[in-house]
């Protein structure tokens, strides 16, 4: 059986790290017969080549399915760099976004942090990690359009870093009732600026992600995607 490697950003907040390795044991919990192991792509250990060259060492062949929410520098580069470094035993899956169970989980985030669910709000923010690939940037629009579809009103995105229109403007001018949809995966730096940002405009931010099961099963999709179209090209 082909190893999946889940490759993760890494962060310094241990709750971020503890919802990470959640959702992988989360991955291998669905998929007991797929050997699952985690790597990071920055801040944390195993870095993501060290492990990658372990791994294929062992079996041949891998997967790698980023745990990130849309396509990046650490996508093209590290982790789609290790497929190219290793045509024969690397393949690389596309990234958790966008797709439309995202827009699901961001619904259900924020009606359990709103006290009289979305039907209270008239419009929506999407605050965004950031990046200056235009590609993530685009990911992150094709999420609220399909958050929009989902809950019934309007999505705009704010990001908090790179490039695209910050967090805080975007607030200032959505007029009624606002709540703040975070799309990120975990707890940690990011998360905490949202929700100062969306407090000091008097919104309220619903929480990251998390290691939801819908997550896992999405992770195990890419999973499946990628292994198909490798073994169509072998």
């Amino acid at each position: 059986m082909t190893d999946l490697v889940a490759a993760a950003h890494g962060t310094a907040d241990p709750r971020g790290i503890q919802v990470i390795h959640a959702l992988t044991r989360e991955i291998a919990r669905q998929r007991p017969s797929v050997p699952v192991s985690l790597g990071f792509v920055d801040v944390d250990t195993p870095a993501l080549p060290a492990l990658v060259e372990r791994v294929v060492a062992d079996s041949n062949h891998a997967v790698i399915v980023p745990l990130l929410l849309s396509s990046g520098y650490h996508v093209t580069t590290d982790i789609q760099g290790e497929a190219r470094r290793r045509p024969d035993q690397v393949t690389a899956a596309d990234p958790l976004g966008p797709h439309p169970v995202l827009a699901q989980i961001l619904a259900d985030r924020l009606a359990e942090s709103l006290v009289a669910g979305v039907d209270g709000v008239d419009s929506v923010v999407l605050a965004a990690a950031g990046s200056s690939d235009r590609r993530a940037l685009l990911d992150c629009s094709s999420v609220a359009a399909e958050l929009s579809a989902v809950i019934d009103r309007p999505v705009e995105v704010g990001y908090v870093s790179g490039a695209g229109e910050r967090l805080p403007a975007v607030l200032a001018r959505t007029t009624g009732r606002v709540a703040v949809a975070t799309y990120l995966l975990a707890p940690g730096f990011f998360a905490d600026r949202v929700a100062a940002v969306a407090a000091r405009a008097g919104a309220t931010a619903s929480a990251p992600l998390g290691a939801d099961p819908r997550l896992a099963a999405l992770a195990l999709h890419r999973y499946d995607v990628a292994l198909r179209t490798a073994t169509l090209t072998v």
